[in-house]
């Protein structure tokens, strides 16, 4: 049974010439790039290669790149650095539909006797701006605002947010967490508000364990990692060179694809969502009606368990994750559906496609066919279901 990968949000494939370019220097291009011989130059000269291709995507400066091992370690870095920054403000500013990268760090903050403020949504995924504005104050250090949610695909105005942090924040610092952003929709960091921007190099077709840390030239940095003096001392430990190099040569190949991943892919996914809302009643699309990634798909099935779709759907070779936390073992929805108020009845029930450019319009059409017979069933099994079906 070949699988349908449509869970592309949560990791993607390596591109095979992003593999072909890191395979050299596991076992044969191995030197550490920090020694003085020619054996580990010729590896520092692909690591600075890596760099330009990582800034060349993001429209900055190679030596704004700083690599680290994950999104992770960049959203805690960016958001860390500020604190040691300002140590005498004592308020971040967030949102509740962070990567939990970002909202379990301030929320154990704020155990710490930090103010956290979580700015809302609305209905659609989208922010009160008036509300940030009314928030950001002389106290504030950080304001951390992902680019892009990772379940809903809804995009965030992240230049008028950079706006109102420089005009209220006297001086507060702006991150986004860009990890889903980055490489499906262009990104001018020459022109843009963001102070510090985090990548993971596995959302775009790089293998894991490698992530960066945009750092505007001029912003005061306080490292999360001391030791040696890799990355300008400004990220301690011998470089993960393999990786670095892989996730140069996946941005230089996204930008080849960006237009691709907003015409071929987004018609793709735009099929998707209006066949699926044509053939399957009391289904509503999380964020339909704000700016959304061209790639993720987060629609909702009243009266079934999202747990029970995914099985249903796997069993027949379809890969797709669900809105909901139910796989993680909680009874509760997600945060993010939880924070846009959706309909308990439709939270359980909200599944994610993610697609990316190795998707096909076969692959859409297969879903098309499976899914909805899957969510009849479901619906018949279940005694509000068939209340449904009986109407």
């Amino acid at each position: 049974m070949k699988e349908i990968y449509m869970d592309n949000n949560a990791t993607t494939k390596v591109d095979e010439a992003v593999f072909e370019e890191m395979r050299p220097y596991f076992c044969d291009l191995y030197g550490n790039p920090s020694s003085m011989h020619f054996f580990g130059g010729q590896v520092q000269k692909k690591v600075d290669e890596a760099r330009n291709r990582v800034a060349t995507l993001l429209g900055a400066s190679p030596d704004e790149i700083i690599f680290t091992a994950c999104g992770t370690e960049s959203d805690n870095a960016a958001i860390r650095s500020a604190l040691e920054v300002y140590p005498e403000r004592r308020h971040i500013i967030t949102t509740r539909v962070e990567h939990p990268a970002v909202l379990t760090l301030c929320r154990n903050l704020s155990k710490r006797g930090y103010r956290v403020t979580e700015l809302n949504v609305d209905g659609e995924g989208r922010l009160d701006l008036e509300e940030l504005r009314a928030a950001v104050d002389e106290d504030t250090a950080v304001v951390s605002v992902m680019w892009a949610n990772n379940e809903t695909g809804v995009v965030f105005p992240i230049e008028e947010i950079g706006k109102i942090v420089k005009e209220k924040g006297k001086g507060a610092f702006f991150h986004t967490d860009a990890v889903q952003a980055v490489g499906k929709i262009p990104i001018n960091m020459a022109t843009s508000t963001v102070d510090m921007l985090s990548i993971s190099g596995h959302k775009l077709h790089a293998p894991k364990g490698i992530g960066v840390l945009y750092l505007r030239k001029g912003i005061p940095f306080r490292p999360l990692l001391v030791g040696g003096h890799q990355e300008r001392s400004r990220r301690a430990g011998t470089e993960n060179t393999a990786a670095i190099i892989a996730l140069g040569k996946a941005c230089e190949v996204a930008g080849q694809w960006m237009e691709d991943e907003n015409t071929r892919v987004k018609a793709m996914r735009d099929r998707l969502q209006a066949k699926l809302l044509e053939l399957i009643p009391r289904a509503r699309i999380n964020g339909g009606e704000a700016e959304r990634l061209p790639n993720t798909l987060s629609i909702a099935f009243e009266f079934v368990e999202g747990e029970a779709i995914l099985m249903l759907l796997s069993e027949k070779g379809i890969c797709a994750s669900s809105g909901s936390a139910c796989t993680s073992g909680s009874l509760e929805p997600s945060h993010v559906l939880r924070a846009m108020g959706v309909p308990f009845t439709c939270a359980h029930g909200s599944v994610r496609f993610s697609l990316s450019r190795f998707n096909t319009e076969e692959e859409i059409d297969t879903i098309i066919r499976e899914l909805p017979p899957v969510i009849r069933r479901l619906r018949e099994m279940s005694p509000f279901g068939r209340e449904f079906l009986d109407a």
